[in-house]
């Protein structure tokens, strides 16, 4: 037993233990609440959605890992929605914010407009690929959001 107890404790020596996180030494350039924090947060332009005008001016090109925040206008002129399975499945919604009330999914297929209104989507861009959002039946190029992510 005595032998054995230096070969025990070299090699627990000789085992390299992960050095326990200092704060100070953590700087990833985010704030406490990591990516969600406000050094990581953009502003998308807003999607208008309104019979007969464009959703956008231009494609989205997002970052993966960037958090986002847009909104969507609808004015009431027609009850239009917008779909995009594939661009919601590859983004993490943080909240979906209408008329002051926050809402938390856990996922989004499309979302509707039945009259005038506003709503606010956050959310963490995940899956690199290219994307859309589109106004459901339309065949226009103006009724339909490119988006990237890179």
């Amino acid at each position: 037993m005595i032998r054995t107890l230096p070969l025990i404790l070299s090699m627990a020596l000789s085992v390299t233990t992960p050095a326990l996180a200092d704060d100070d030494d953590d700087d990833d350039g985010f704030g406490l609440a990591g990516i969600l924090s406000a050094s990581n947060k953009e502003d998308l332009p807003p999607i208008i959605l309104s019979a007969g005008i464009p959703l956008a001016d231009a494609p989205w090109e997002l970052k993966s890992g960037t958090y986002y925040e847009f909104e969507i206008e609808g004015d009431g002129s027609q009850e239009l929605a917008l779909v995009g399975p594939e661009f919601f499945r590859a983004i993490w919604v943080d909240e979906i914010v209408v008329e002051g009330l926050e809402i938390r999914p856990l996922g989004l297929d499309s979302v509707e407009f039945d009259e005038a209104g506003e709503m606010e989507i956050g959310f963490v861009a995940i899956k690199p690929g290219s994307y859309y959002l589109k106004v459901p039946g339309s065949t226009g190029e103006t009724q339909r959001l490119e988006i990237t992510i890179k």
